[in-house]
């Protein structure tokens, strides 16, 4: 175990120190998860337990990659037919902090209804649009990721942690959106604050005001693919609510939709025009870097995870602390550097429902907590991983300019859920 430990905390650090140590961060996550499982399998386990372990978590791990899959491919296929070109074009302001509220506003709604991972991709998509220099692009990310983040801790579908509760019992839909609205709110309401009285009368001068579409599609195309897309994303919650089938399915199935129809509209262009924008070819432009960082982290979490690590801390904080508002604000900044859904499911292993009952405050302070805290680091949520991994952001910029910004609204809606509670 003290191996593992020590293993993940030096590839932990390469992957921070990414841009200084110049290895690819994807490379490192990917070696340091099948080492930690060749300890496992060499340790007491042996070789057939972990083979078994690593069955069970692979299949979790293999619904998040093809989910991730699914939405990039989506929004990747919006992006070709120039579908958030449109958005561009509706956005007229030239100010930082007027356009910082407009989408973090939309991020923090959206999120609710798709999910956190989701819309990260999507509004990465169309800041990618609007803004050229890196300062601004990853500002802007950073901000997408807290409310993001945000906005899907007060949502039964709106983070992976909210659904593991929701289906568990833990939490109704009514509960979760009553008690943990107002200070997901606060958590990003607090940082866009300070943010405004930092960049008050700062403008962004290269907002992309003209955008030529491309000459194979014309604007009807473009307009129909945007409002198609979007009501595919947005059928993914409700393919899950009506099926109660994994939400992998649901991306999957509303690309398989999208493919048919996209095929349908282009099947009477030129073979060249048709694999332009074919799924076929949009595949090729996905960051399948990112996808691999994806593999690489949850398989080293699961491997911490399967050697005990995480029951060692969640029971070490439960023997310290007594006080599950302390307790859960804790598993939330822990969450910044271990994935929240292993803490999450260990915590809805150790409190039983008789304990706390359904709906009771442990459980949906327990949901904003994990569905926020892991803001505070960019590879804490899938959300930031995402992000980072699209606009290759570096760890030590995020820590210095948007890690305060997050602790403090993670730390603020904390004191107005304990003020309303």
């Amino acid at each position: 175990m003290l191996l593992t430990a020590l293993f993940f905390i030096v590839g932990y650090t390469f992957i921070a120190l990414e841009h200084k140590v110049k290895i690819d961060k994807a490379a490192t996550a990917l070696f340091l998860g099948i080492l930690l499982w060749l300890f496992l399998a060499f340790s007491e386990i042996g070789i057939s337990g972990t083979i078994d372990q690593l069955k069970e978590h692979f299949e979790e791990i293999a619904e998040i990659l093809f989910f991730l899959l699914g939405a990039m491919t989506i929004v990747e296929l919006i992006d070709t037919h120039d579908g958030f070109a449109i958005i561009n074009r509706k956005i007229k302001t030239k100010k930082k902090m007027n356009l910082l509220w407009i989408l973090s506003l939309l991020t923090f709604f959206l999120s609710a209804v798709l999910d956190n991972l989701t819309t990260t991709i999507v509004m990465v998509a169309i800041i990618k649009k609007i803004l050229d220099t890196k300062e601004d692009l990853w500002t802007f990310a950073g901000f997408v990721i807290i409310a993001a983040n945000a906005g899907g801790a007060w949502s039964p579908i709106g983070d992976i942690t909210t659904i593991m509760l929701w289906n568990g019992g833990q939490i109704s839909s009514d509960a979760i959106i009553a008690d943990a609205f107002l200070p997901s709110f606060a958590c990003l309401m607090v940082p866009l604050t300070v943010a405004s009285l930092r960049f008050r009368g700062a403008t962004i001068n290269d907002i992309r005001t003209e955008v030529i579409l491309d000459k194979k599609i014309g604007a009807r195309e473009s307009n129909f693919i945007l409002v198609l897309g979007i009501a595919l994303l947005l059928l993914v919650p409700v393919f899950k609510a009506v099926t109660h089938l994994p939400p992998f399915m649901g991306i999957l199935f509303s690309l398989s939709i999208f493919w048919l129809i996209t095929e349908i509209i282009h099947r009477k262009k030129t073979t060249s025009e048709k694999h332009y924008f074919s799924v076929a070819a949009t595949v090729q432009k996905i960051d399948t870097p990112s996808i691999l960082f994806f593999l690489g982290i949850l398989l080293a979490v699961a491997a911490l995870q399967t050697n005990g690590s995480l029951d060692l801390i969640g029971n070490l904080l439960g023997d310290t602390f007594k006080d599950f508002y302390i307790i859960n604000g804790l598993l939330g900044v822990l969450s910044s550097i271990i994935d929240n859904v292993p803490l999450v499911a260990g915590a809805m292993g150790m409190y039983s429902l008789e304990l706390y009952p359904k709906d009771h405050a442990f459980w949906t302070f327990l949901a904003y907590c994990a569905g926020t805290g892991g803001s505070i680091l960019i590879i804490g949520s899938a959300a930031g991983i995402a992000a980072m991994g699209i606009l290759k952001i570096d760890f030590l910029w995020y820590l210095k300019k948007i890690a305060w910004l997050a602790l403090m609204g993670y730390l603020s809606g904390i004191f107005v859920y304990v003020l309303l509670n």
